[in-house]
C-alpha cells in the first residue's frame, strides 16, 4: 500500500504523523512510540473534537467548504498530497492484487515448465537408454567404419535360429547358420543402393576367422572349402565375423558393418510397420512353412510374414533361388512401407518401430549404439526408393552333382564378376536399366542348353601379350575340364585387344560351355551366320586374358540376362 494514505493530522500536536496499518495513535498527552497509559485506552471516545478550518470566501462564489469536508476523516483534515492519493488508491490496491495473481500465475507457469522439462529430459534419458540396451553386439575383431564422403557396405544376415513362440514349427533343422545373406551397398553420394542377395546354397571357400569367445579370448577357426555357404555362420562355432570375411573373398568388397536378424525379427518388424504389401501371381499352399494365401494383393505380418519368406517348396522352381525373389520383393515393400508412410514422421510410430528393431538386430560393436545406428540409418534414408535395387548373385547348377539331385549351385564367374565390379566401382545398376533393357530386347532368344565338355571343339590361337597364352589354356582346357577336342593354332593372325570366340548356329550349347568354364563375357561371343558342322570354334585369345582359369576382364555394366527388382515397383509379383 502506498505510505502516503497513511498521513494523519495528530491533533495534541498539530503535525501530520505516518501510521501504518495494525497501528495506532498516541493517546493525548502521549509522545508517539510511548507506550499507552492504561488508564487511558485509545479509544474514538477519548478522542478530542475535531477541528474545522472556517470557511473562506472565494472571489467567484460561496465559500470553500472546510478541508474536513472535502475527505472526511476521523482523524481530521487530510493534506493535499494525501487527498489526490486516496482518489486513486482503490485502483492501485486493484493493480497491485492483479499483479499479485499475475506474478503467481507467472510462477506457476515457470514451475510447471521446469517439472514439464526435468521429466521430459528424464523420459528422454530413459527411453535413450532403453534402445541402447536393446542393442545385441558382437565384436567381430573387424574395425572398417565408413566415413560421411565415404560408400557403405552392409552385411544383413538371415539366420536359421528360432528360438521363440511357434518358431520351432518351421520344417527341417534348425542350424543357425547363414540362411539369408545380402550385401547391401550404399553409394558415395547416396544417391543409389544395390543388395546383392547370395543364396545358401553356394559352394563356395570359407576362409580362417577369429571368433571372440564370451569370456573375451579369441580362437581360430580353420576355414572350408567347397561347402555351403551357409556354413559361414554357426558352423564350427562360426559368428557373423565369419560370413563378414566370406562375403568379403567371394564379392572383393570391403564390409563395413553387419546386421543380423532372427525368425521373431521378421515377425516383429513386419509387424511394427503395420503389415508389409505383397503380391502373388498364384495361390500359395505351402506345408512345410504352413502358409496359405491367395492370388493377388494383400498385407501381411507376423506369422504370416515369416512363412512368406521361409517358402520355396510351392513357389517358382522350388529351390532357394526362388525364395530370395519373395524375400526381395519383402524387402523392397517393407523399405516403401517405412519410407513413404508414417513411420517416421509420427513419434508413436517412430518410437515403436526404434524400439522393435533395437530388439530384434544383431550388430557389429562398430554400430552398437543407438547414436550410430539412427546415423546409418540416416544415411541409407537419403536414397531414392526409385534407385535401390536388389539382385540375385548369378549362380550355376553345381556340376558335380549328379542330374537328378542337383541341391546346390556354384558362382557363374562370367556374370558375376561385372556385379561385383559395379559394387566395387560405386556403379548404380540402376542407371544401366534402359541399356541392359535394350541389349536383352535384342536377343530375346533363351539360352542354349550346354553341351557337355567333352564335345566342345575348339582352335585356341594367342592375339594377346601373354607368352604362352594358348598353351597355358589348351593345358588347362584338357587336363582340369575335360575338354579333349581343342586345339594350340600358336599365334593368331593379328594381335586383339579383346578375347573372341567364334562358332556357328550348330555350335551355341559348345559355345555356352566354353563361356562358363573360361569366365568369357557376352561381348565375346561371335555367333557366324552359317553352321559350322564338322569345323571347330575358334577362340582368340586378347589382351583382356590374364592366365588360364581366370574369368576375363568384363565391363562393369549389369548383364542383360540378370534380372533385378527397384523398392518403388509396386508391380512386381511372385511366380
Amino acid at each position: 500500500m502506498d505510505p502516503a494514505d497513511q498521513w494523519v493530522l495528530n491533533p495534541e500536536t498539530g503535525q501530520y504523523e505516518l501510521r501504518l496499518p495494525g497501528s495506532r495513535r498516541p493517546a493525548p498527552g502521549e509522545r508517539p512510540g510511548q507506550a499507552p497509559s492504561p488508564q487511558q485506552p485509545p479509544t474514538a471516545r477519548n478522542r478530542p473534537p475535531r477541528r474545522r478550518s472556517a470557511p473562506s470566501p472565494t472571489p467567484d462564489g460561496p465559500a470553500a467548504p472546510p478541508d474536513g469536508d472535502r475527505a472526511s476523516s476521523p482523524d481530521g483534515p487530510v493534506p493535499p498530497q494525501r487527498d489526490r492519493r486516496a482518489r486513486g488508491g482503490g485502483r492501485s490496491r486493484r493493480k497491485a492484487r492483479k499483479k499479485s495473481r499475475a506474478k503467481k500465475a507467472f510462477m506457476w507457469i515457470g514451475g510447471s515448465l521446469a517439472m514439464l522439462l526435468i521429466v521430459g529430459c528424464a523420459g528422454a534419458w530413459y527411453l535413450y537408454n532403453r534402445l541402447n540396451n536393446n542393442i545385441e553386439k558382437v565384436d567381430v575383431g573387424i574395425e572398417n567404419n565408413y566415413q560421411s564422403d565415404e560408400a557403405i557396405n552392409i552385411l544383413i544376415i538371415g539366420t536359421d535360429t528360432r528360438d521363440g513362440e511357434g518358431n520351432d514349427s518351421y520344417g527341417g533343422e534348425a542350424s543357425e547358420g547363414a540362411d539369408t545373406t545380402v550385401l547391401m551397398h550404399v553409394s558415395q553420394d547416396r544417391t543409389h543402393a544395390t543388395g546383392l542377395s547370395i543364396p545358401r546354397d553356394l559352394i563356395t571357400d570359407i576362409p580362417d576367422c577369429e571368433v571372440t569367445q564370451e569370456d573375451g579370448s579369441t580362437e581360430i577357426i580353420p576355414g572350408s572349402e567347397g561347402v555351403r555357404f551357409n556354413q559361414s555362420m554357426g558352423a564350427n562355432g562360426r559368428d557373423p565375423g565369419c560370413v563378414w570375411r566370406t562375403v568379403e573373398e567371394l564379392t572383393g568388397v570391403k564390409i563395413n558393418h553387419f546386421m543380423m536378424a532372427d525368425f521373431n525379427a521378421v515377425k516383429d518388424l513386419s509387424t511394427a510397420v503395420g503389415g508389409v504389401e505383397v503380391c502373388l501371381e498364384e495361390p500359395i499352399d505351402d506345408p512345410k512353412s504352413g502358409l496359405q494365401l491367395p492370388a493377388g494383393r494383400q498385407e501381411i505380418q507376423g506369422e504370416d510374414a515369416l512363412a512368406f519368406v521361409r517358402t520355396r517348396s510351392t513357389v517358382g522352381t522350388g529351390s532357394d533361388l526362388s525364395r530370395i525373389e519373395l524375400q526381395q520383393q519383402f524387402l523392397a515393400s517393407m523399405a516403401r512401407t517405412i519410407t513413404e508412410g508414417n513411420m517416421l514422421t509420427s513419434l508413436d510410430n517412430f518410437w515403436n518401430l526404434a524400439d522393435t528393431a533395437t530388439k530384434a538386430l544383431t550388430v557389429d560393436t562398430g554400430i552398437g549404439s543407438i547414436d550410430k545406428l539412427y546415423g546409418l540409418a540416416s544415411e541409407v534414408r537419403e536414397v531414392p526408393m526409385e534407385d535401390l535395387s536388389f539382385v540375385t548373385l548369378p549362380v550355376l547348377d553345381n556340376p558335380d552333382e549328379p542330374e537328378d539331385a542337383k541341391a546346390t549351385v556354384i558362382v557363374d564367374e562370367a556374370k558375376a564378376e561385372p556385379i561385383f565390379r559395379m559394387l566395387q566401382e560405386d556403379i548404380s545398376m540402376t542407371e544401366s536399366e534402359e541399356e541392359s533393357g535394350a541389349e536383352d530386347a535384342g536377343n530375346g532368344e533363351e539360352a542354349p542348353e550346354m553341351a557337355p565338355a567333352e564335345e566342345v571343339r575348339v582352335d585356341i590361337y594367342n592375339g594377346g601379350q601373354v607368352f604362352g597364352a594358348a598353351q597355358d589354356t589348351l593345358d588347362w582346357l584338357q587336363n582340369d575340364q575335360g575338354v579333349l577336342l581343342s586345339t594350340n593354332k600358336g599365334n593368331a593372325p593379328q594381335p586383339q585387344e579383346t578375347t573372341t570366340l567364334e562358332y556357328g548356329p550348330d555350335q551355341a550349347g559348345q559355345a555356352a560351355r566354353l563361356a562358363e568354364m573360361m569366365g568369357l563375357p557376352d561381348s565375346a561371343l561371335k555367333e557366324q551366320s552359317a553352321d559350322a558342322g564338322e569345323e571347330p570354334m575358334v577362340l582368340v585369345l586378347g589382351d583382356d586374358f590374364e592366365a588360364a582359369g581366370e574369368p576375363i576382364e568384363v565391363p562393369a555394366e549389369r548383364p542383360a540376362d540378370v534380372d533385378s527388382i527397384t523398392a518403388d515397383d509396386e508391380d512386381v509379383c511372385a511366380s
